[in-house]
């Protein structure tokens, strides 16, 4: 029995790997379209709203459409699998460089919002990516196959700030416009890699198979996984989503601008090559508490100055912090359901994530116009601390209860 588990879950790890290349591969084009989304929304918001305050709602709605994107990609994905899925995002990633394009051209700040929200259900669809990374995988490869899935955003980091750099005024004076032209073309691609991943329909029984949601959400760990995601991406977007306005209103360049958030990808997925061997190692808890206090840092060097080392210092420690946070977060996630209750609890997470973070995002605009970038970086304290105290409340539950039941006596260590 023991030597049929072991070949089982060696031949799960050789299917997962398998992916994991694909995987990578689409969350570099992939991460590539949000950052292009990221450095100019803010910027053409600005030049196309009625109003000042208005500057950062494309991002908003970017936001918006990852919210409302994350439960139907957890459906379509028990009902047809995650291939499906990901053919769906990446066209509406497609739908979103064409139409951003066309929407810039006429100076039509509704259609730009239509586009980055377009952009957005793309953005729920990859969220995906990592959990499906883990699909079939043993326990030890797991938080490994979710890291390494999240590694190809360092590429992201790259091409996309590099992508408006090249093509910002390709078609003057529309600045931008060419950019969202090529995003579409980036889209394409993706789409195409990901149409080998394997990634086969669940079967019948998994369809309704599994404990009730309300069952799986109440566990305290599950709670703590939740809430140290809701606080690690809407504290990060935050941040990110004012930076590039805050820094023009500053005096900085559009150059500036698209360096630093260059730099926060890069370091936003770059530590996602041993992200996963320090979860495996330190578990996923103590690199959660690692990433929330790596965001209290940068919003403090984020206070101390607006000097264009000081956004880009900011913008990289963020980077890191979001990514131990995040990373973290999602293989906590993992651990808390079975099989065939992934896609159910996954989604469900994944919509409180960016449920929260698309209220923060629509605050983030009025924030900045009317307190000022300050304001934006005092705000990150509250919530880093909310999400240390679940996270040791939800240690402490698991402590009690092992002291109760020892763990060897559980069916599965994910109850």
């Amino acid at each position: 029995m023991i030597d049929l588990t072991a070949a089982e879950e060696t031949s799960g790890d050789a299917r997962a790997r398998s992916n994991v290349v694909r995987l990578a591969a689409a969350q570099a084009l992939t991460g590539a379209n949000s950052a292009v989304i990221f450095a100019t929304g803010s910027i053409v918001g600005a030049s196309v709203a009625p109003d000042m305050s208005l500057a950062t709602a494309p991002l908003s709605m970017y936001v918006l459409g990852l919210a409302a994107g994350t439960l139907p990609t957890g459906a379509i994905s028990r009902a047809y699998g995650r291939r499906v899925a990901f053919i769906i995002g990446t066209g509406c990633g497609v739908l979103t460089g064409l139409l951003g394009a066309f929407a810039i051209l006429r100076g039509s700040f509704a259609l730009f919002c239509c586009a980055t929200f377009l952009g957005g259900l793309y953005g729920a669809v990859s969220q995906s990516y990592r959990f499906a990374a883990a699909d079939g995988a043993s326990a030890t490869f797991r938080p490994k196959a979710v890291s390494w899935v999240m590694a190809g955003g360092v590429f992201a980091g790259v091409l996309g700030p590099q992508l408006v750099q090249w093509t910002m005024d390709i078609w003057p004076p529309y600045l931008f416009a060419f950019s969202f032209v090529v995003q579409a073309a980036v889209a394409a691609v993706a789409m195409v890699i990901l149409s080998g991943v394997d990634a086969p329909k669940p079967a019948p029984a998994d369809l309704h198979g599994g404990r009730p949601l309300l069952q799986i959400v109440r566990r305290p760990r599950f709670i703590a996984a939740a809430i140290c995601g809701i606080v690690a991406y809407p504290v990060m977007n935050l941040v990110m989503t004012s930076a590039p306005l805050a820094m023009k209103i500053c005096g900085l360049s559009v150059s500036d601008s698209n360096f630093g958030i260059q730099w926060h990808i890069v370091t936003m997925y770059g530590p996602s090559f041993f992200t996963g061997s320090l979860i495996a190692r330190f578990g996923a808890p103590k690199i959660i508490a690692t990433g929330l206090l790596l965001e209290a840092c940068a919003a403090t060097i984020g206070l101390s100055g607006i000097t264009a080392l000081h956004f880009w210092a900011t913008l990289i420690v963020l980077g890191i912090g979001w990514n131990f946070g995040f990373v973290g977060a999602s293989a906590l996630v993992l651990e808390t359901h079975r099989p065939q209750e992934r896609n159910k609890v996954q989604a469900f997470n994944d919509f409180l994530v960016f449920g929260m973070m698309a209220i923060g995002s629509f605050s983030s605009g009025q924030l900045l116009a009317n307190y000022g970038w300050s304001a934006v970086n005092i705000v990150v304290y509250p919530p880093v601390l909310l999400g240390l105290a679940v996270l040791m409340f939800a240690s402490f539950a698991r402590r009690q209860r092992s002291k109760l039941q020892p763990l060897s006596e559980f069916p599965d260590p994910r109850i």
